[in-house]
């Protein structure tokens, strides 16, 4: 395996964003049972884009992220392309935590918790969003990487506890220059507070063709891919 560039250890219920460069690859790995990343992803150098779950989910036919999917933007570019998984559920319909999700576990603050204080995903997303310029109005519908929700015959979500283990991971190509905002809060629908940590890695990301799993995966993927290259390269 090709040297990491950059590697970060992404602490249970904290937040981290990079900036990763077309052509790179990350692999987040989960360091405990249960882990949830909820993911934002934005083009670097395009504010007015940024990731479309529902579009991502119609057009390649899915309720879920696995691969070889394209994450696709509002615009209908290819942001990113899940390269592999040691999983093939990850979550994109449950959301990302609010504040009342993380008030159901009793009061907490940074003053009589430090580094153990629960936050929410939206607050870690406002916090690591600022650092960029960005704020809530920059917010969308986020993938829950190492979750599974199921879906039932009446359209209802479950919660599957268990489903990651340490050592699950999974990874993205950067098809354009993107922002990564992460949040290893809980997802919101998980019955307890006790966040896991992920490994981020930065990696070159092999150069690929037109028999590349995500180009040929549906025809919408393989469109996706080819705006990216047109608007961004």
């Amino acid at each position: 395996m090709t040297e990491a560039l950059l590697t970060h250890e992404i602490p249970g219920g904290a937040a981290w964003s990079v900036l990763l460069r077309a052509g790179r690859e990350l692999v987040l790995t989960a360091t405990g049972a249960g882990a949830n990343c909820a993911t934002l992803l934005f083009p670097a150098h395009d504010r007015a884009d940024r990731l479309n779950v529902p579009d991502t989910l119609k057009a390649q036919m899915s309720a879920r992220i696995r691969p070889p999917m394209v994450l696709m933007s509002d615009r209908g570019i290819g942001l990113a392309s899940v390269t592999g998984s040691s999983l093939e559920w990850h979550d994109c319909l449950g959301g990302h935590s609010v504040d009342a999700h993380v008030q159901r576990f009793g009061a907490s603050s940074y003053a009589a918790d430090r580094n153990g204080w629960r936050r929410s995903a939206r607050a870690l997303f406002l916090l690591e969003l600022a650092k960029h310029g960005r704020t809530a109005a920059d917010l969308h519908a986020c993938v829950n990487f190492f979750t599974k929700v199921a879906t039932g015959d009446d359209g209802s979500l479950a919660f599957v506890p268990g489903h990651a283990a340490a050592g699950d991971w999974v990874s993205l190509r950067a098809e354009v220059d993107l922002l990564v905002v992460l949040a290893t809060a809980p997802h919101p629908m998980d019955p307890v507070w006790s966040p896991a940590g992920a490994r981020a890695e930065v990696r070159p990301a092999a150069a690929y063709g037109a028999d590349d799993p995500s180009v040929t995966f549906r025809d919408e993927s393989a469109r996706a891919l080819t705006a990216a290259k047109a608007v961004f390269v």
